[in-house]
């Protein structure tokens, strides 16, 4: 059925009942302002981001966590059966409500949780409001012996701190009115949250609990203590059929109608989907995991509106730590919106950020109000035109690339004679150099104190490999506009002539970097990928041969590929230990899942059989069960069993691969024997 919404996440007592399996499969919801909420399956809280409400107080972001947990207690006469878990101090979990979850799903992104005692059976649901700063949590009966009083007891945590940040609770001391018996706010000098009981009223009783235990936090190496503000319980009457809960949002007005809020979402979930299945025509009976990850894709895209743009619009790189990066962004874009059918959002995230360029380049991150942008990346800008050759694919835009032209043009011109750090052509073979000491310029980025983990000063490979993918879209779009494409056309031949330099003498891949401070560097790294799966390759069939058998053998695993290659000796097979060692082992080895797509990519170019080439990504089914539930993890294990690591849900992870899906089946409807050269 057309939009119909998958429903294979799911989780039953087996998996429910299991604190440690609980724990690690995480839900994550997104409202399209750059707030969020998570948890886990068990309800317990493992991580400093889980809350009900992490809301940008200061527009776009600056995120703060509100609404803590809402901990119900079901009330059966004298019986009193917790339905929440919390973990403490000393490795105390109690109680342990989790074990009468008869199971968990989702329902396209809604988390639903079924617990069932005796001949009881609840359901609760959490979602948030589309477009505004609001959480629902709801419960109803869904089996019950008529006649019997039940009733829900449900403690509201409270805080106001950065979501990044750890609790002091001398500095958080809100004032809470209570307007009716319904009704209370909680006043800060950063927002006002508001609570509503549907279904019963607030009993006031504020009390600090403390010590809450953050195992993943601990895992990370960070403050894993924290603690929230209770300002009391809300007191609900059950009924069979009947919603009832708590609202919480920072707006004043709100509906309190859960039947239709709830359908309001799901509604919304169901056009996301009937849309992309009417605009994108290989979306049409997809497995339900690329529906899925359909959905997930728009968890990611947020209002980021400028003085003169209102409707700007950007990307969130990441849950839950990250907001939104410029060159993950135009990673990110073809596979969130045009993948999608959402051409008109991609056109206002390009338009958005045409305003931020500067010197040919674009900011690597939006830092807090206030603060200077930061430019430094190599890749953003290159990204950023791949970004527009894609759209234009989809769309045929040729009013709007018009007005962008000119930003196109400076972004070639100011690489073609020299920018910030380093970034410049080398007129000898036509290759882009890059880099100065202390800076990490490519998307390899980690950056410990003054340690720059993998500098990669030089002749990136894929530097180079997107230089002349953007030659040869903007000579493509000055050809579509009546211009001239000579000056593109001439520097992507002399770059194609340059790029022969990184094929290795035995045909084994390609260098990573050319002409670095110690020579040429040959380790194997997935960075040589994009030479193949990018649009334009300035490589030939045989070379782009070497490059996807070296990546097959040495780096692919089931969810992406491996940042280094096992054989090196600075190859660490586990993401694990404190931030220093995390962060110096982040492009070391771990598997990175927006590679996997590309590989895909480059396996057709080379092979020219679509479903075969399609096959390699359907281990992500597999991952959407585990982890950040219908989502994709940054980063995994470089080692078996290749353990989810860094963020839950990552906006390239989920974007590469739906858009390198949605590639290969209208590839394989087209029964090409081989691609050709894309060169």
């Amino acid at each position: 059925m057309t939009g119909e919404l998958p429903d294979f996440i799911r989780c039953g007592r087996a998996l429910c009942g299991d604190l440690a399996q609980a724990e690690r499969r995480e839900w994550w919801l997104a409202n399209g302002l750059g707030g969020y909420a998570a948890g886990t399956v068990a309800g317990t809280l493992t991580r400093r981001y889980h809350g009900l409400l992490i809301a940008p107080v200061r527009p776009p972001l600056d995120r703060r966590l509100a609404f803590a947990k809402a901990d119900a207690t079901l009330v059966d006469g004298d019986r009193e059966i917790p339905l929440f878990g919390n973990r403490w101090a000393g490795g105390v979990v109690h109680p342990s409500g989790y074990v009468h979850l008869e199971s968990f799903r989702l329902e396209g992104r809604m988390p639903v949780w079924r617990f069932a005692v005796g001949n009881i059976v609840l359901e609760q649901r959490i979602w948030l409001e589309p477009g505004a700063n609001t959480t629902y949590v709801a419960w109803r009966l869904a089996s019950v012996d008529a006649g019997r009083d039940l009733r829900l007891r449900v403690r509201l945590l409270v805080n106001g701190r950065d979501h990044h940040s750890r609790t002091r609770m001398d500095e958080f001391q809100p004032v809470l009115e209570a307007p009716d018996p319904a009704r209370r706010r909680v006043r800060t000098p950063d927002f006002t949250l508001r609570f509503w009981a549907v279904g019963g009223v607030i009993v006031d009783g504020a009390s600090w609990f403390e010590n809450f235990d953050l195992p993943v936090e601990h895992e990370r190496g960070l403050a894993h203590r924290d603690h929230h503000l209770c300002l009391g319980e809300a007191m609900l009457t059950l009924r069979p059929g009947v919603w009832t809960g708590v609202v919480a949002s920072l707006h004043e007005e709100v509906s309190l109608d859960f039947e239709t809020a709830l359908r309001r979402f799901l509604g919304r979930e169901v056009e996301l989907l009937a849309q992309a299945e009417a605009r994108v025509p290989e979306l049409r009976g997809a497995p339900d995991w690329v529906r899925q990850l359909a959905l997930a894709a728009d968890s990611f895209l947020f209002g980021r509106p400028l003085p003169d743009m209102p409707d700007g619009e950007s990307v969130i790189a990441g849950y839950p730590w990250f907001g939104d990066w410029g060159r993950d962004t135009m990673i990110a874009l073809p596979g969130l919106t045009l993948a999608t059918g959402r051409s008109e959002i991609a056109r206002r995230i390009l338009l958005t950020f045409a305003r931020f360029a500067d010197r040919g380049m674009l900011p690597n991150l939006f830092p807090a109000a206030g603060e200077p942008l930061a430019y430094n990346t190599t890749d953003a800008a290159l990204w950023y035109v791949e970004a527009w050759r894609a759209y234009l694919e989809a769309s045929a835009d040729a009013e709007t690339l018009a007005t962008a032209f000119p930003v196109l043009q400076e972004i070639i011109a100011w690489h073609a004679t020299g920018t910030r750090y380093g970034i410049g052509l080398d007129e000898a073979d036509g290759l882009l150099r890059a880099g100065e000491p202390g800076t990490q310029l490519t998307w390899m980025d980690a950056k410990i104190g003054d340690w720059v983990v993998t500098p990669r000063v030089g002749k990136p490979v894929e530097i180079n490999a997107l230089w002349y993918n953007a030659l040869r879209s903007v000579a493509g779009f000055a050809r579509q506009l009546g211009r001239s494409p000579t000056f593109y056309d001439d520097l992507a031949d002399q770059a194609r002539q340059g790029f022969r330099r990184f094929v290795k003498p035995d045909g084994e891949g390609l260098f990573d970097v050319l002409d670095g401070p110690d020579g040429d560097d040959a380790r194997i790294r997935p960075n040589q990928i994009f030479a193949v799966s990018l649009h334009y390759s300035p490589l030939d069939h045989a070379a782009r041969q070497g490059v996807t058998r070296v990546c097959g053998r040495e780096l692919l695993t089931s969810y992406g590929l491996r940042s280094l290659a096992p054989r090196h000796a600075e190859f660490r097979p586990y993401y694990l230990g404190d931030v220093r060692e995390r962060d110096g082992g982040y492009h070391q080895g771990p598997v990175w899942a927006w590679l996997l797509g590309h590989y895909a990519l480059a396996e057709y170019r080379v092979h020219g059989h679509a479903a075969e080439a399609q096959a390699w990504l359907e281990p992500i089914r597999d991952h959407l069960l585990d982890a950040g539930l219908g989502t994709v993890s940054e980063i995994f294990d470089g080692a078996p069993p290749h353990q989810p690591r860094g963020a839950p849900a990552q906006a390239w992870s989920v974007a590469c691969v739906l858009e390198a899906w949605q590639r290969l089946e209208r590839l394989k409807g087209e029964h090409c024997p081989l691609p050709p050269p894309a060169g």
